[in-house]
């Protein structure tokens, strides 16, 4: 089977080659993949410049779509068509970006009634990180009469997907972005407004101005101290990612003078009972439009060159690999 594998000797080196399946680690369900997609934390992984991976060699990319080739565990058989999002595939497990994958049959998800296997991987982990997000927004109370919800990393692959889904769901959304030129994009999405990034990487005063009912934070750091003093009373923000920073320069005084909810998303671990019904969600929230505006198609070849790309934020909205 071809592969993308990650050797480390002295240095990292990353490379497409030919590998015997029989090296696959162990797991009750094998499964021939047809699509992968690059996150930001595979381009992390490739690239070396984030310590995602600690163990080698290993086979990147944290989710993959493909139909099962053999099962040892009753839940699946022979031919279905399953996808996997998270649970350490592409860290600490053997992952997405090869031709087969052997794992734990705790961690598929039955393909949704009227999702291809190229959709959903055009959705991927960071499709159904965003539906948690939006969930999260809705658990907060947060309606669309509460006013304006802010989007951060809006075009990428997060927050594509969040400006999707709360505008189908009446939300009026506001994407922030370090790439001005992709308003058409993003407007094309369901953004009502688009303000660059500049107005929100500087550092602020513990309380400012009310302006959001809601946020989905995909960058941290500055910018999310920024928002968090600009959130309304008794609003809620969805933080999902670090892509800026992993620190907080921020002070209590939201959570405590506002009621602020900060609501950690992580999706990697999501209990294998509840995702069903978050990908059938998904499946019939989103339209056929938001698969052909947000999916740029490459081969398994091309993914070690994306992967720089996307770290140098060079990438709009999903980057699908096609794995066969």
């Amino acid at each position: 089977m071809k592969a993308l594998l990650l050797e480390q000797d002295g240095t990292l080196s990353a490379s497409i080659q030919d590998i015997d399946s029989a090296q696959l680690p162990p797991g009750d369900v094998t499964v021939d993949i047809h699509w992968s997609t690059l996150n930001y934390k595979d381009a992390l992984a490739i690239t070396g410049k984030g310590k995602i991976v600690r163990q080698f060699p290993m086979i990147p990319g944290i989710d993959f779509s493909g139909v099962v080739r053999h099962s040892e565990d009753p839940r699946f058989h022979v031919g279905q068509q399953v996808l996997l999002t998270g649970w350490g595939v592409g860290e600490n497990h053997w992952g997405g970006l090869a031709q087969q994958a052997r794992v734990s049959g705790e961690w598929l998800t039955p393909l949704p009634q009227g999702l291809t296997t190229r959709q959903a991987m055009i959705i991927g982990t960071a499709g159904f990180t965003a539906m948690l997000c939006v969930m999260a927004l809705e658990q907060g109370e947060i309606t669309p009469e509460s006013g304006e919800i802010a989007v951060t990393g809006a075009s990428g692959g997060v927050g594509s997907t969040a400006i999707t889904l709360l505008s189908l769901l009446g939300y009026s959304t506001v994407a922030i972005s370090s790439k001005l030129e992709n308003q058409e994009y993003l407007f094309s999405l369901g953004a009502k407004a688009i303000l660059p990034v500049s107005d929100f990487n500087q550092p602020s005063r513990p309380l400012e101005k009310q302006r959001w009912s809601g946020v989905i934070d995909t960058v941290g750091g500055t910018i999310l101290a920024k928002l968090l003093a600009q959130v309304s009373h008794n609003g809620t923000v969805a933080a999902c990612g670090m892509a800026s920073d992993i620190n907080l320069p921020a002070t209590v005084m939201p959570f405590i003078l506002r009621n602020v909810r900060l609501q950690g998303v992580e999706s990697a671990a999501v209990p294998a009972a509840k995702r069903p019904e978050i990908w059938k969600r998904l499946q019939e929230l989103l339209p056929d439009s938001f698969y052909q505006q947000t999916a740029n198609e490459i081969s398994l070849d091309q993914a070690i060159e994306y992967s720089n790309k996307l770290v140098n934020n060079q990438v709009t909205g999903r980057t699908l690999v096609r794995v066969r």
